[in-house]
């Protein structure tokens, strides 16, 4: 069986302008000036631990890491689906994929928000599998959680995709040994330059992603 697996933010969904507003209401609350959505954005991938400790550095105040996180994460929880919507025609492309090959999400993001998101988006449904970076595996670019889902969909390297779009899902690819298709789109490119090889899929818009599919499927095909 095919195997595609969505990375979530900057790749199934723009969540840039709730993650940032969060994060400086998080900072207002300690007195701290508001950041730029871009920068926010760009300090996004690897859990909201590691997001909320790189904006309290950058705004240079002393607090205590762990109450942060908890202050954010309830900030967050309430602005979850402000502003949060699908990439255009990623609803639409989900749907058709998950007709002829399995599907997942694996995202940093915890559990419980991924899931609400999906859910507000009618695309919960669409995957067999959800994994967010509470699920007990290491996280990404760690390629255990990849593994364990091509294990459970019977699906070698090649005939399994990861969508993502940050240099995180990259290497998350290239450590699990299967393709990757890099969603240029989404703001993965503001967290470090992406280094690609030329082997990758590109896809420089919601809608490419689809072609993307496409290519992998017959790419996988031609392995046989």
């Amino acid at each position: 069986m095919h195997l595609i697996v969505f990375d979530l933010d900057g790749t199934l969904v723009d969540s840039s302008l709730d993650l940032a507003n969060s994060t400086n209401e998080l900072l207002a609350s300690y007195g701290a000036p508001a950041l730029p959505v871009e920068t926010v954005t760009g300090m996004v991938g690897e859990g909201a631990k590691m997001l909320v400790a790189r904006a309290i550095r950058k705004v240079d105040v002393e607090v205590d890491l762990a109450a942060a996180l908890d202050r954010f994460r309830a900030i967050y929880d309430r602005r979850l689906l402000d502003h949060t919507r699908p990439y255009e025609g990623i609803p639409d492309l989900v749907r058709q994929a998950c007709q002829r090959a399995a599907l997942a999400v694996l995202t940093n993001k915890p559990q419980g928000p991924t899931r609400r998101i999906l859910e507000a988006f009618d695309l919960a449904s669409s995957f067999r599998w959800v994994l967010g970076g509470d699920s007990g595996f290491p996280r990404k670019p760690d390629p255990a959680a990849v593994r364990h889902l091509m294990m459970q969909a019977d699906a070698s390297g090649a005939e399994t995709l990861f969508v993502g779009d940050s240099m995180i899902d990259v290497e998350t690819a290239r450590r699990a040994g299967v393709r990757i298709c890099v969603a240029r789109y989404g703001f993965g490119h503001l967290r470090g330059e992406l280094v690609l090889r030329g082997d990758e899929i590109v896809a420089m818009q919601p809608a490419e992603v689809g072609t993307a599919i496409e290519q992998f499927f017959r790419s996988a095909e031609n392995q046989y």
